[in-house]
C-alpha cells in the first residue's frame, strides 16, 4: 500500500520559490522514519542508565579484593557492647569494622574505614613490584583530585603523598592513615554508638537507654492514702 504526502523543500516559506511537490511513498519508506526514532531512543536510554550506575556505583568498592558482607545476626548483644569499650576495640574485631562499616555506608563515608585498611594491607606488602601498584592505585582512588573515594585530608598530605609516587615506600600513605583514623574517632564513632544499626545488636532502644539487670521490686504502701512506692535500692 502507497500513501501520498506532501514534502516541502524548506520550511522558509518567504524563500521564492517554494512550490510544494507530491511523492508516493510505499510502507518500507513509513518504516524507516520510525525505525530511526526507536533506534535513537533505546540509545538515549542506555546512555541514561549507564550514567546512573556510574553515579551509583562511586561508592561501591572498587578493590578487587572486595569482601561481601557479612551478616550481624550472629553478633552477640554482649560482644556489641565491648565495641563501646573504645574505638580501638571496635576496630580490632572483623565483626566490629564490618558493622562500622555498614554504617560509614549509611553515611555515604565508607570511603574512611576502606581507606584505613587499604594502608593496613599495604604496610605488609614486602615486594617492589607490588608496593608500587598498589600505592598508584590507592592514591587513585583515595588520594588524588576527583577520586572516586576520595578522602577528606589538607592538601599539604595529598601533595606530600604524591611526591612519593616515583618510589613508594611502606610509610607514605602514614600521615594519611592517621588523620583518617582520628577523624573516623572523633565524628564518625560516637555517632555510631547512637546509630540504630548499633542499637540494634546491642538491645537498646535509644540513645541514653541503660541496660540495667532487674534483681527485686518491691512496693510499700503510704498511710493512710495507700499509694505504692517503690525503692530505687531495689534496681541495679
Amino acid at each position: 500500500m502507497e500513501t501520498l504526502v506532501f514534502l516541502f523543500p524548506q520550511l522558509n516559506f518567504f524563500a521564492p520559490k517554494e512550490e510544494a511537490y507530491l511523492k508516493m511513498l510505499g510502507p518500507e519508506d513509513l518504516l524507516a522514519p520510525r525505525m530511526k526514532a526507536c533506534n535513537f531512543r533505546l540509545k538515549d536510554k542506555k546512555s541514561r542508565l549507564s550514567l546512573l550506575l556510574t553515579k551509583s556505583g562511586s561508592h561501591e568498592n572498587i578493590s578487587p579484593d572486595k569482601k561481601t558482607a557479612t551478616t550481624t545476626n550472629n553478633i552477640s548483644p554482649e560482644a556489641a557492647l565491648r565495641w563501646s569499650d573504645s574505638f580501638e576495640d571496635l576496630i580490632r574485631h572483623s565483626d566490629g569494622v564490618e558493622t562500622f562499616s555498614q554504617f560509614l555506608r549509611t553515611e555515604f563515608s565508607e570511603e574512611n574505614i576502606e581507606f584505613w585498611l587499604a594502608c593496613e594491607e599495604y604496610k605488609t606488602i614486602d615486594s617492589e613490584i607490588r608496593l608500587i601498584s598498589k600505592a598508584k592505585h590507592m592514591y587513585s582512588v583515595f588520594i588524588e583530585a576527583e577520586a572516586p573515594k576520595e578522602v577528606n585530608i589538607d592538601y599539604a598530605s595529598k601533595v606530600a603523598i604524591q611526591k612519593t609516587m616515583a618510589s613508594p615506600t611502606n610509610t607514605c600513605f602514614d600521615a594519611a592513615q592517621s588523620k583518617v583514623y582520628s577523624l573516623m574517632k572523633k565524628d564518625c564513632y560516637p555517632r555510631f554508638l547512637t546509630s540504630d544499626i548499633y542499637l540494634h545488636l546491642t538491645k537498646r532502644k535509644g540513645p541514653g537507654t541503660t541496660m540495667y539487670r532487674r534483681r527485686s521490686r518491691s512496693c510499700v504502701f503510704n498511710e493512710p492514702r495507700g499509694e505504692a512506692t517503690s525503692d530505687s535500692s531495689d534496681w541495679l
